[in-house]
């Protein structure tokens, strides 16, 4: 019997302390994060527009660097050391920041340096926190429990935004790196708790070596991605929801700095919009997420954002202005953190621990960075022959759209694999029709086996 039982939300007794936890964790993560977000939006609008393909450039190449240095770290460590590592190495790398903020002569190349490293870092420690949720829930439990996990991480959400417009101001941003470094310092204990709890605990008997490292090569992530259908596509979805999300960045960027000549100005902004995405979001986590995950599936919460993008970008189109630009960015990453994000690590629980660990990695941090690379060069592009304002949104709809309908197609593709795997859920399926065909069957047979 659940220990904890609502018709959204069901927590079994062996379930308890790791979702405590882990939304505990993601709690102290993400709050570590968004103390800093705001610093770091604010030095994209000083840099300008014109900057912002060659600091996701530099993001990306950062992010090419570290990836196997990661896949190799995973390869040799168990997963009680990987996680807390993880976060150690970057709260010391906040303790170096705060440093050099403190020599005026490094005003420039600081700002760059800390928008790449803030990048990186948000990714990374996001990456690793899901792959051990996937390490740790399987999908029947993680239809259940993510989205209560995803409330500890959106508090801390709130938290962090409403920490730096309170503090920002007694303490200057030097001190603000100080605090961020604190929160991933008390996060280090509850990873340590976390990454040694048993795995798959409700639904799979326990395995011995499912902490253990995992073997295999640096690279491995990049050879699992370039040798699964399934993964091909999800790397394609990631890709264009980078692209829509960059125009968005972009247009962010120019209409926020035409709006406010004040940088205490457009940082309060940022930390105003932080707060209202973070709070929208918390509402529709406790309200939304598991019932529409039983009542449709996957499938639809895979689709849902690019398809509200779909009507984001034509009201930004036809009127771009800065109150639909608000509107639309916070509607747009409250459904990123409370619905898409849930639902893309859900996609992981079926897959082999290898694909969870080291191809997600690759996909989380490597890929995407390409893709904001790439997108940012694409759309700066797109400015230089005349697509600015309304026209630039208008042509990222072909892939919002194309991003609903494979996202439509990869939850399908779970479900299949899930059930191939022996997992079973609470609930009853969705209706899924014929299989898809995103998945070799023998990759499928594959992680069966593992799983089973």
């Amino acid at each position: 019997m659940p220990i904890l039982s609502h018709r959204s939300i069901r927590i079994h007794p062996d379930e308890l302390r790791s979702t405590v936890l882990a939304a505990l964790l993601f709690f102290l993560l993400l709050c570590s994060y968004y103390v800093l977000r705001p610093v770091r939006d604010e030095m994209a609008v000083r840099l300008g527009a014109q900057q912002l393909k060659w600091l996701f450039t530099g993001t990306f190449l950062a992010m090419l660097a570290a990836t196997p240095v990661f896949g190799w770290l995973a390869s040799v460590l168990r997963r009680a050391i990987l996680v807390p590592a993880t976060l150690g190495f970057f709260a010391l790398n906040l303790l170096a920041f705060r440093a050099a903020l403190d020599a005026p002569e490094l005003a420039t190349g600081a700002a760059i340096a800390f928008f790449i490293w803030v990048s990186v870092f948000n990714l990374f420690v996001v990456s690793v926190f899901w792959s051990l949720m996937t390490d740790l829930f399987d999908l029947a439990q993680a239809e259940r429990l993510f989205g209560l996990v995803s409330v500890g991480g959106t508090a801390g959400a709130i938290a962090g935004p409403a920490l730096t417009a309170t503090l920002v101001s007694r303490t200057g941003v030097p001190d603000l790196l100080l605090l961020s470094a604190c929160l991933l310092g008390a996060a280090l204990p509850v990873a340590v708790a976390l990454a040694g709890a048993r795995g798959k605990a409700a639904t799979a008997p326990h395995k011995a070596g499912e902490g253990a490292a995992l073997g295999g090569s640096a690279w491995e992530g990049f050879a699992l991605v370039w040798h699964s259908p399934a993964l091909r596509w999800f790397c394609l979805f990631l890709c264009l929801h980078s692209f829509v999300g960059t125009v968005l960045y972009f247009e962010q960027t120019r209409i926020v700095g035409a709006a406010f000549t004040s940088p205490e100005a457009r940082t309060a902004l940022f930390a105003q919009v932080d707060l209202a995405v973070n709070t929208l979001t918390l509402a529709t986590q406790l309200l939304g997420l598991a019932p529409l995950l039983r009542r449709f599936g996957l499938s639809v919460a895979l689709a849902l954002l690019p398809a509200a993008s779909l009507v984001g970008l034509l009201a930004l189109g036809l009127w771009p202005t800065l109150a639909v630009l608000v509107g639309f960015g916070i509607v747009r990453r409250a459904g990123e953190y409370a619905i898409a994000r849930p639902a893309r690590e859900m996609f992981f629980t079926v897959l082999p621990r290898a694909a969870r660990y080291k191809a997600k990695n690759f996909l989380d941090t490597a890929v995407f960075r390409g893709a904001d690379a790439t997108s940012g060069w694409l759309t700066d592009g797109l400015r230089a022959i005349g697509l600015t304002g309304g026209t630039l949104a208008l042509a990222a709809l072909p892939a919002a759209l194309a991003g609903a309908m494979i996202g439509w197609r990869l939850g399908r593709s779970s479900a299949i694999m899930s059930a191939e795997n022996g997992e079973t859920s609470d609930d009853p399926p969705p209706d899924l029709g014929e299989p898809p065909t995103l998945a070799a069957r023998d990759d499928r047979r594959d992680a069966g086996a593992r799983h089973r």
